[in-house]
């Protein structure tokens, strides 16, 4: 089933929780993706700095192995790129910086844009762009005093960070203002040593500290 905009959208921001995943094979990222389905994360992300993530991508959108999971693509630099991941059956796509020319592709086909903003300049451009959750890139350089800051003249801004969200700190990014987080290696690592329960078991402290720090905001 095709999911509209608005709906990836909403299941990205209720969960909160986006694993981005560079997974070796298509195999392994079936497992990982079944792995963080288990664990309450709504959406996984294919990076294209995965060899045949095209192939990867389209496998977890046909199969449907991932349990309904959301299937994305990262690491985005251009619209050919974009237009690729998005014939191959991902629902929305990430950049590590703002493209415009990829902006208008994803809005063309209505799939969500999410572009790497670093400075408030860049989520301006980003919203303005049509984009509806701007990636806060490079996280751990950031940190989650930058989403404060910016959300201080911009509270309309829809941010998510990539990069340095970890157990101890995804509480602190949450209450900062972000809509959902990001997280890669902190939470697949597992993965390279076949261990797909951890996954499941970090996913779930997650999404649990990201409904706690919800409920104190």
């Amino acid at each position: 089933m095709t999911l509209t905009k608005l709906k990836v959208l909403s299941r990205i921001v209720e969960s909160g929780l986006v694993a981005v995943v560079r997974a070796e094979t298509a195999e392994m990222a079936a497992r990982i993706a079944e792995a963080c389905a288990e664990g309450d994360v709504a959406a996984i992300e294919i990076t294209f700095t995965v060899p045949g993530a095209a192939a990867v991508i389209e496998c977890l959108a046909k199969a449907d192995v991932s349990r309904g999971i959301l299937v994305g693509a990262g690491t985005v630099l251009d619209p050919e790129t974009a237009r690729l991941a998005i014939l191959a059956g991902a629902q929305y796509v990430v950049s590590p910086a703002f493209d415009a020319a990829t902006a208008r592709l994803c809005n063309r086909y209505q799939v969500p844009y999410m572009p790497g903003a670093a400075t408030i300049r860049e989520v301006v451009d980003g919203m303005e762009a049509g984009a509806d959750i701007v990636k806060v890139f490079p996280g751990e350089v950031l940190g989650p005093a930058f989403v404060k800051a910016v959300r201080g003249p911009l509270p309309q801004a829809s941010l998510m960070p990539t990069g340095g969200v970890t157990l101890d700190n995804v509480e602190e990014w949450i209450r900062a203002g972000c809509v959902a987080v990001g997280v890669g290696g902190d939470l697949t690592r597992g993965a390279r040593e076949g261990d797909y329960g951890s996954i499941t078991s970090l996913a779930r402290q997650f999404a649990e500290r990201i409904r706690r720090a919800r409920a104190e905001a």
